[in-house]
């Protein structure tokens, strides 16, 4: 299991990268470890505007299916629509192709309400 630095996490085992004003989000390496095989995801729309910790979308596995929530607020630039066909890729590469949304952040701020590599590996143990 890996927690990829320079992230930041949230307890519901997201994670967002931070690129100015974008924050890109997905879910960890954990996170798809505890799902195991996912089939379908459901995407929040571009324009869709979301406050920290609202659900913007649902991840669906063999097993379960479970809420994606965003660790950040703002407004939906994009969704990873390569995923409607190929929902496998974030068991891949959940911190690479398997991303989720990008999100024009509304409040940086919020960054500190999160936690940060070395935090979250610790929560893991």
């Amino acid at each position: 299991m890996s927690v990829q630095e320079g992230l930041y996490y949230t307890k519901e085992h997201e994670w967002v990268k931070v690129d100015g004003e974008t924050g890109t989000i997905g879910i960890s390496d954990h996170a798809q470890e505890e799902l195991g095989d996912i089939v379908f995801v459901e995407l929040p729309e571009e324009g869709q505007e979301f406050s920290q910790g609202d659900a913007i979308g649902t991840i669906e596995a063999v097993k379960t299916v479970s809420d994606i929530y965003t660790p950040v607020s703002g407004e939906v630039i994009e969704a990873n629509e390569s995923l409607e066909e190929e929902a496998e890729k974030i068991n891949q590469d959940p911190y690479g192709e398997g991303w989720i949304a990008k999100i024009k952040m509304s409040d940086k701020d919020e960054l500190d309400d999160l936690l940060t590599a070395e935090e979250y590996e610790d929560m893991l143990e």
